[in-house]
């Protein structure tokens, strides 16, 4: 089939003159911003700074405020409740929220046979034994409130006893998900009231509200059967909410919900392409503003409230350009405070001019460090697909990119698989840091992202094999016109759903690849249906189980595994696992090294066992980039080096 392509605009010889590299060791210097709210007088900013060193392998904050006008950012002591209100205090000032881990379960040698002192057992009876990179040790955690006395709380009381289920929602679960209610009067938590093998096979999460008179729990969202997370509540007591209707699917639409107490409105639901990340009530209690992506990178938006009206929710783009929005801090009249990120840049605060949708940099944490630092051309390029669908390919070049030379081009596969691939900054997957490697980058928001609409969202879903592949394949077919690609010099990398997505290419690229990277990939459908912990991701994406002979769906998907394919591999791999990775398990790392071992393949296992399904200690993830660029240098260098 022929496929039509846009050309890539790329006009001038070169993108930059001489500067620094980014380096892992730069990368891993530069500090990590997070807004933390608007102060109570309004006039600034409050926000953290953590500090990684590589060094002590560890990493500290500090604390600033700035104005939200513009001006020097002044150092705070670690009090910062002083000037910031406290979320976990009621509004009337009379209790205080808190959370704690409560035995309710025995499964361990020491508490079920005390007189075995010396035992180190642990005993399970249904799934959810393990969970992301824990162990399950019958401790759960609970909401409690208590009194404030002159300042200081009383007895706790905790609202959820004996019973086994979590608040905050494992594993990344915070703040966000128990917070009051206007009046004082109630608590509002988010949980999933299911345990053990229940747990893994279901997303509905509810919201349920505590009455603190009654000490009765309500279930507010009990009629949605997936995701209900996030509450909000406006001023006046109206309830805002983040929702996904299936159960089961993590990866739904997610739309942003109202509700008054008697009527319930969807303020998203006419605009297919819209997924809500995050929202912020907004001042006059009839706006919300939120963040979603949208054709490649994550912009903020407003929707109005309508309350008791037949005025339809009307959604508005605020901000365009090739940037993402990735929080949103505050409000201070027609000025909003939100964080934002580019693949050059990592994390700053920035204020958008709400009715214009400008945007300035309101922080300058690591301009110290950019200012001497290259920038990398970052350019969009619309490739056709073999089903004839137009897709967005980010390229990213060397900030000394000449347009005369050939350059080593790698493949980057997302996560995910439903996860957009937008303009992030990673500390680990960092675009910048591979280009100024001397690599050309080629992203794809291939098929499974959301910001396109829910039909391509949804095609990765019970067809990994299929046309996502072809859609990986088109993206460095297209690229690999331009004559400054080295056709000769081409790899793929990727984790997660990106390493499976390196593992299964490796047994159908034909001879275009001359390395592939997987970090915590999945190698085999049917020993990780047996061993990950969340098991409606696998049902969900599989379509079922692979013994159910009956299911056509599930049969497909599951003959689609890439160790089906090792017979055809041929290139030399990188795998990459973490030890603590329940998830992605580390058999599945382990097969994949042995078959290419015992194939004869140039491989190498790069294994940290102290890490999860990320690389989060300082040092690992310095061995990590090592150890990848090293590779990249073996297998397919870059000229000159």
């Amino acid at each position: 089939m022929k496929k039509i392509l846009l050309p890539l605009a790329v006009a001038i010889v070169s993108f930059a003159t001489a500067q620094n590299k980014m380096t892992p060791e730069l990368l891993w210097k530069l500090g990590r911003v997070a807004g933390l709210g608007i102060t109570k007088d309004k006039q600034y900013v409050v926000f953290a700074v953590n500090q990684p060193d590589i060094q002590g392998n560890t990493s500290s904050s500090k604390y600033y405020k700035i104005p939200i006008s513009g001006g020097k950012a002044v150092e705070l002591d670690d009090a910062v409740d002083s000037i910031l209100a406290n979320s976990k205090i009621s509004p009337d000032g009379k209790y205080i929220l808190t959370t704690d881990e409560v035995q309710v379960n025995k499964v361990h040698s020491a508490d079920l046979y005390p007189d075995l002192p010396k035992a180190n057992v642990y005993v399970y009876e249904s799934l959810n034994y393990r969970h992301w990179d824990t162990w399950e040790d019958g401790k759960f955690g609970h909401v409690f409130f208590a009194p404030l006395v002159n300042g200081k709380p009383g007895d706790a009381k905790d609202i959820m006893p004996n019973e086994p289920y979590d608040c905050p929602l494992k594993p990344s679960g915070g703040g966000e998900d128990f917070i009051w209610s206007p009046d004082s009067k109630h608590i509002l938590y988010v949980c999933k009231k299911k345990f053990g093998t229940d747990y893994t096979v279901s997303t509905n999460t509810d919201l349920y509200e505590y009455d603190l008179t009654t000490g009765t729990t309500k279930d507010l969202t009990e009629a949605n059967k997936g995701y209900d997370i996030s509450p909000a509540y406006n001023s006046k007591g109206v309830l805002a909410w983040l929702q996904m209707k299936h159960d089961g699917y993590e990866s739904d639409k997610q739309d942003l919900i109202v509700s008054d107490g008697t009527r319930t409105i969807n303020l998203t639901k006419s605009r297919d392409n819209i997924h809500v990340e995050g929202f912020k009530w907004g001042e006059d209690n009839k706006t919300i503003y939120f963040i979603a992506p949208i054709n490649g990178t994550i912009q903020l938006f407003s929707v109005n409230y309508p309350g008791k009206s037949s005025v339809l929710p009307f959604v508005k783009q605020l901000t365009k350009g090739d940037f993402d929005i990735t929080g949103i801090v505050g409000q201070k009249g027609d000025t909003l405070v939100v964080t934002r990120t580019d693949m050059n840049h990592a994390t700053e605060l920035y204020t958008v001019t709400l009715d214009n949708g400008t945007t300035r940099q309101l922080t300058h944490v690591n301009d110290g460090i950019y200012k001497n630092v290259g920038q990398c051309k970052v350019v969009r390029k619309y490739v056709t697909t073999t089903d004839e669908k137009k897709m967005l390919v980010w390229v990213i070049f060397p900030p000394d990119f000449d347009s005369t030379k050939k350059y080593p081009t790698l493949l980057y596969c997302q996560g995910g698989p439903q996860v957009a691939l937008t303009q992030f900054y990673s500390y680990r997957w960092n675009m910048q840091l591979i280009a100024s490697q001397g690599y050309i980058v080629v992203a794809p928001c291939r098929r499974g992202m959301p910001g396109f609409g829910t039909k391509w969202n949804e095609e990765v879903s019970r067809d990994w094999g299929g046309q996502v592949i072809q859609d990986y394949l088109s993206a460095i077919d297209a690229v690999s016109k331009e004559k400054y690609v080295d056709i000769n010099r081409r790899g793929c990398v990727g984790a997660s759903f990106g390493g499976y997505s390196a593992y299964a290419l490796e047994g159908v690229h034909q001879g275009r690849f001359k390395t592939f990277i997987a970090h915590d990939g999945i190698f085999d459908f049917k020993s990780m249906y047996g061993t990950t912990d969340e098991m409606f991701f696998e049902n969900w994406e599989k379509g079922g189980n692979y013994w159910d002979k009956n299911n056509a769906v599930a049969q497909r998907s599951f003959s689609q595994s890439p160790s089906n394919l090792v017979d055809k591999w041929n290139t030399p791999i990188l795998i990459i696992q973490g030890g603590k990775d329940y998830r992605v398990p580390i058999g599945q790392a382990q097969e994949a090294f042995q078959a290419a071992q015992l194939k004869g393949i140039k491989s190498k296992f790069l294994y940290l066992p102290d890490e999860n399904h990320w690389v989060l200690s300082p040092q690992n993830a310095m061995v990590w980039q090592r150890e990848f660029f090293k590779w990249l240098d073996e297998t397919m260098p870059v000229a000159g080096k």
